[in-house]
């Protein structure tokens, strides 16, 4: 099993709380191992975005790189 189908089975049963509550405790915690769900997460919301989505995704990335 791929680590995106991995991520996938284990929070696709999951409410949004529990979803923004892994996402929390993962930056706040900057645990290396829980960054590729990161990953995932972000990969889901890119596929499933319109273009200006993305360009507003692409400008909140590029002004905290700043």
């Amino acid at each position: 099993m791929s680590i995106k189908d991995y991520i996938i089975q284990n929070f696709k049963n999951d409410d949004e709380n529990t979803i923004k509550n892994a996402i929390d405790e993962s930056v706040k915690e900057y645990n290396e191992d829980t960054l590729p769900g990161l990953g995932i997460f972000f990969m889901l919301v890119w596929e499933n975005s319109n273009n200006d989505e993305k360009n507003t995704i692409l400008e909140k990335i590029t002004s905290n790189l700043k």
